[in-house]
């Protein structure tokens, strides 16, 4: 049995891949300092899977923490997600990104040499593309400016993989994923957004709770079907079973190159008001939403090539934008229980 350690395990896609890794027979340990998300999330996770959680309670950025870790656990292999997300917080705070997403990512690479790990899954993100002239976008499409502090952390996290490659004899996967949406079917672990949420489907639920007055569409006059941006918004179990498909990938040294990359999306583009219309359709509930301005950091329109991933992981999506927001609505539904 592998051992697998997921950084960032407490977050949204981590909780749901660490669900995964468990189903599917691998050995897993857990490092957040749950500045980004909440404890309890791992408690739900061990009802899910009916295994307990080995976890590691420190900030990556802790140099000495963090090689004290891989001193008293060795590991075959990490799934490096542990990082901010948020695109327009990264706009107001840049230095806090920077510091945070690059020396947790540079920690670790120092660790995988030093301790020799054999496989490193990275959580990257179509956001290292930026605004793109020709769509669906593969995996040689050229990267465009970044359109935020957020995503130039991607573009250099992913250079810093990429000369550290062949110095190291660790297998590494890099996962560009689009717009992770939904939750867990047995709604007991979804998105939790700490304060306001700044992604569309938690908007979408938190309007229908009755959360938030009043949402926002940023941006009508986007030179797409309806003039609002595109996305591809892929269900969070789908992107999960993706890093454990990847970690397979490697352990039976399927890879052609020591470094590879994948998109992992559906494969076409969702406006924000034909998403919005997709929960008005599965719920019957009838959204409060205003038009705003566009927002600064956001791409007018992308979603993914994913054809690599479908033909070299064996991956699939199986979930469609209909089912992914009747589990986003059953997640948000059971908050009211949240402890």
């Amino acid at each position: 049995m592998k051992k697998i350690l997921v950084t960032g395990g407490g977050g949204y896609i981590g909780t749901h891949t660490l669900v995964d890794l468990i189903e599917h027979g691998y050995e897993v340990y857990c490092i957040d300092n749950f500045s980004r998300s909440n404890r309890a999330m791992l408690q739900r996770v061990e009802t899910i899977t009916g295994k307990s959680i080995a976890l590691f309670d420190f900030d990556l950025c802790d140099r000495t923490a963090t090689r004290t870790f891989f001193e008293q656990h060795p590991v075959d292999g990490i799934i490096h997600f542990a990082a901010f997300k948020s695109v327009p917080e990264s706009v107001f705070e840049p230095l806090s990104y920077y510091k945070n997403n690059l020396e947790s990512l540079l920690n670790i690479m120092e660790c995988v040499h030093d301790f020799k790990i054999q496989f490193l899954v990275f959580s990257s993100s179509c956001s290292v593309y930026g605004n793109v002239e020709r769509l669906p976008v593969t995996e040689s499409t050229p990267f465009s400016m970044p359109e935020s502090p957020y995503a130039a952390t991607k573009q250099m996290g992913e250079q810093m993989l990429r000369d550290f490659s062949p110095k190291s004899d660790c297998k590494i996967i890099l996962l560009r994923y689009f717009n992770p949406v939904g939750a867990h079917p047995s709604g007991l672990i979804g998105e939790l957004p700490n304060g306001k949420p700044n992604n569309l489907v938690p908007l979408i639920t938190q309007a229908a709770a009755g959360l938030i007055e009043k949402m926002y569409v940023w941006g009508s006059d986007y030179d797409t079907r309806d003039g609002s941006g595109i996305r591809d918004y892929i269900h969070v179990c789908d992107v999960a079973r993706a890093h454990t498909l990847a970690l397979d990938y490697l352990v039976e040294n399927r890879n052609s190159e020591q470094l590879e990359v994948f998109n992992l999306g559906i494969g076409e583009g969702v406006s924000v008001l034909e998403a919005i219309h997709s929960f008005e359709k599965v719920t019957g509930i009838n959204l409060n939403y205003e038009i705003g301005p566009r927002r600064k950091g956001d791409v007018e329109a992308i979603y993914a090539d994913n054809s690599r991933a479908m033909e070299r992981l064996r991956w699939k999506p199986m979930y469609d934008l209909d089912a992914t927001m009747e589990t986003a609505w059953l997640w948000q539904k059971g908050l009211a229980n949240f402890n």
